[in-house]
C-alpha cells in the first residue's frame, strides 16, 4: 500500500469556482511539476494552493519513518474544493433598494501519495 498524506486549508477567501480552475491544473500531476505550474500561474488562488501542496508534501515526509522521499515519485492523488461559509453584505442600490453581496469562501483539501 502506498503512503499518503493530506493537507487542508479552510476558509480561503474567494469563490470555490475560481479555486477549482486552479485545482484542475494540477490534479494527478507530479508534485515538482505541480509546484512549477502553481508558482508561475497568474491566479490569486494559485498561491494558496501552492502553500497547501507544500504542506501536504511535508506531511508525507513526516509520515514516512525514514523521513526521506524522492520528489519524482510523489504525485497529487486528489484535490477537492468545497464551499465554505458566506459573509453577506448589503450594497445600496437605486430607488431605495439594497443589493445583497455574497463574499464566498472555500475549503481546499490536497492528498499526495507516493508511487510504488
Amino acid at each position: 500500500m502506498a503512503l499518503e498524506a493530506r493537507a487542508i486549508k479552510r476558509f480561503n477567501p474567494g469563490s470555490p469556482r475560481k479555486m477549482r480552475l486552479v485545482a484542475d491544473l494540477i490534479r494527478g500531476k507530479n508534485v515538482e511539476e505541480a509546484i512549477d505550474i502553481l508558482h508561475y500561474s497568474p491566479y490569486r488562488a494559485a498561491k494558496i494552493c501552492e502553500l497547501t501542496l507544500r504542506s501536504a508534501v511535508a506531511n508525507l515526509q513526516t509520515a514516512k519513518e525514514s523521513g526521506r522521499i524522492e520528489p519524482e515519485k510523489v504525485y497529487v492523488k486528489s484535490i477537492t474544493v468545497d464551499g465554505g461559509p458566506m459573509a453577506k453584505r448589503i450594497l445600496p442600490a437605486p430607488m431605495g433598494r439594497a443589493y445583497r453581496i455574497r463574499k464566498r469562501t472555500n475549503h481546499l483539501t490536497i492528498i499526495v501519495s507516493e508511487q510504488e
